[in-house]
């Protein structure tokens, strides 16, 4: 199976959607280097979740100038040596900013995120994880990070709307949407293998693939 096309493959989805744990195998299985998000080392997260409001600028800024870092670290890679893999976009960070700031608040924001002037390599393949609200509650309670505990239910089932939003107009990179309910990425081999598979036999910008197809 070819991916020498796929020199940086970003994985991405809501929280509770299995990014990171499908990330990690990806990376075992191409002997790929990884690069992660980080929530935990954002001290506001926790609060943000408790009160969004007051602590919904301070959490975003954080992120923002912790993958103003990280764009500088995937910049220096050298990607034709060998395989990135990420778990999450750094398009996205704008997806979080207009859910949760005010408007004065996001203004903020763009404003800072100019200056910064944040240009990411774009990957060769983005594999968007979609699931049901229900599934994405079950494995967010199931979890149980300290910093997730007080995610309330209403905020992941808008979140999950503004991903299906996002990825519905983004078209900088190729997308593979999979429909992840019935399908185990990481702990069923079979599961695993069709993946690859359907990555391998992409043939245009948009693909779909969900267990079945």
């Amino acid at each position: 199976m070819q991916f020498d096309k796929y020199r940086y493959v970003v994985v991405e989805g809501p929280i509770g959607v299995g990014k990171t744990s499908l990330t990690h195998r990806l990376v075992r299985h191409l002997n790929a280097s990884i690069l992660l998000e980080k929530p935990e080392e954002n001290p506001f997260l926790e609060k943000f979740y408790q009160d969004p409001a007051r602590h919904a600028l301070a959490t975003q800024l954080f992120f923002l100038f912790q993958r103003g870092n990280e764009v500088r670290e995937l910049t220096q890679m050298d990607m034709f040596q060998q395989t990135t893999v990420s778990d999450y976009l750094f398009d996205k960070d704008v997806l979080f900013a207009r859910l949760n700031l005010s408007e004065h608040e996001f203004a903020l924001y763009q404003q800072i995120f100019n200056t910064l002037s944040l240009q990411a390599p774009v990957p060769d393949l983005v594999i968007y994880l979609q699931a049901s609200t229900e599934i994405l509650l079950g494995r967010v309670h199931k979890r149980a990070h300290d910093y997730e505990k007080d995610i309330a239910d209403d905020y992941l089932v808008r979140l999950a709307q503004s991903y299906s939003d996002f990825f519905y107009h983004y078209d900088a990179a190729p997308v593979l949407v999979v429909n992840s309910d019935n399908l185990d990425l990481v702990g069923n081999d079979e599961h695993f293998e069709l993946l690859l598979q359907r990555i391998n036999d992409m043939r245009s910008a948009r693909e779909f693939f969900s267990l079945g197809e």
